[in-house]
């Protein structure tokens, strides 16, 4: 079984990268981003020519949030007719795409969890752009799993974990929003997943939702994190409008994950849980 990676260097790409080296499935191509450029449709189609993959993972994206509200243009590039090469070339090479997604395509304004039946209402431009590039996934390749996901983190990359123990080591004291509620998602496990769901064999296509068990707010999330790494530093939680940002955030955006769970028969870890693994990493590679 081929699988091509792209958007490899990224965190999630890197913790594929991991993950693949203890499982059965060999045959993953990792290209760089300029091989694999998917703005790029006649570089892609060269890459796609010489792979011939069964699979392609998407793991590209543009994911500064607050940036994209005034970088529309390239925010769209990336996330939506990014997203679309790929799918057109998987559908012309026979591929399966694993399109990753994210919670930011709903607004966030309920309580209940998020289905993956539910209307999506992005109110920011980086949810926005990620649910065009889903539709325009769906639209040009029947053989696609969508898979939103939320709260990211790993010891690759830059991530709310790794920025929360650089600003505990130097910080005597931080303000942390409390009034966002959803649930972290250690990347090495969703990685997991997606390799488990390609593996699986079964052709269930379609949008699926993956997060760690649980649900936080962020200032219970770096309470965790300090809480687990043993850093002394004095948390006060704020609500949103004490922390003004460029781009609106959904208040809750906690996801119903039944669907993944039984469709591929996946246990998920508590975030908590995850959370103690990935601390664990960093101590041993140094937070950096």
């Amino acid at each position: 079984m081929k699988i091509l990676v792209l958007g490899a260097s990224g965190q999630l790409g890197s913790c594929i990268k991991k993950v693949a080296t203890e499982t059965s499935l060999s045959s993953i191509s990792f290209p760089d981003e300029q091989v694999g450029n998917i703005l790029d449709f006649e570089s892609l189609k060269k890459l796609f020519k010489a792979e011939q993959p069964e699979f392609v993972i998407n793991c590209a994206a543009y994911t500064a949030v607050d940036k994209a509200e005034d970088d529309i243009l390239l925010c769209r590039k990336i996330n939506k007719d990014g997203a679309a090469n790929i799918a057109l070339l998987c559908h012309e090479f026979g591929a399966v795409m694993v399109h990753v997604s994210t919670d930011f395509v709903f607004a966030g304004s309920g309580v209940d969890l998020l289905k993956e039946t539910d209307a999506a209402d992005p109110i920011n431009v980086y949810g926005l752009t990620k649910l065009e590039g889903e539709v325009a996934v769906a639209i040009a390749l029947p053989a696609h799993f969508i898979i939103r996901t939320s709260w990211l983190y790993s010891e690759y990359g830059n991530n709310f974990v790794k920025t929360m123990l650089k600003l505990g080591a130097e910080r005597e004291e931080l303000n942390i929003i409390a009034d966002q509620i959803g649930t972290p998602t250690y990347a090495i496990d969703l990685a997991k997943a997606i390799l488990a769901i390609i593996d699986s064999g079964k052709m269930a296509y379609g949008v699926y939702h993956y997060s760690n068990e649980g649900v936080t707010s962020w200032y219970d999330f770096a309470k965790g994190i300090f809480d687990l790494s043993d850093t002394e530093v004095r948390l006060l939680p704020i609500p949103t409008s004490k922390y003004p940002t460029r781009a609106i955030r959904p208040k809750f955006s906690v996801m119903d994950k039944t669907k993944i769970k039984e469709t591929f028969d996946l246990e998920i870890p508590y975030w908590r849980d995850s959370l103690n693994v990935c601390i664990g990493q960093l101590a041993l590679v140094g937070n950096g």
